[in-house]
């Protein structure tokens, strides 16, 4: 039996971006055929989706600059080469993604409600919002 290897925490950052990190680990393990089933259907979707959005990259393309490249730096220097974006436009991003679930968004809030149940820290108050379960889930905090 394998044991699951979880990318880095979505708080990681990278060239001023939180959640960078995390995502080039998806690519990275999905690359390499180790991506666990849970990651696979949001591959590029969800918070990778919203990353790409802010950057003003399509999936495809930063897949071919991780598989094109061997360190974490290589695709940094991409980043800062190709997405140029104010630490204000990053700090925007990353308070949008804490912000979900959105508190006016019912289906969104039905969801996180139930991933907490099945990571069983429904009881846990301190998460607040979908990195917190995460990381939670991911057993860092």
């Amino acid at each position: 039996m394998s044991e699951l290897i979880y990318p880095r925490s979505p708080r990681e950052t990278m060239d001023g971006w939180h959640y960078l990190p995390r995502y080039i680990d998806k690519i990275r393990m999905s690359l390499a055929g180790k991506l666990h089933s849970d990651y696979t259907a949001n591959l590029g979707k969800g918070f990778d989706g919203m990353w790409l959005k802010a950057a003003g990259v399509t999936h495809e393309q930063f897949v071919e600059v991780v598989k094109n490249s061997i360190t974490d730096g290589q695709v940094c220097d991409w980043v800062r080469q190709n997405v140029k974006r104010t630490p204000e436009e990053k700090a925007a991003h990353w308070n949008d993604v804490l912000s979900r679930p959105l508190p006016n968004d019912p289906a969104a809030l039905a969801r996180f409600k139930m991933r907490k149940e099945e990571a069983g820290i429904a009881h846990r108050d301190d998460i607040q919002c979908f990195v917190d379960s995460i990381d939670a889930d991911e057993k860092r905090i």
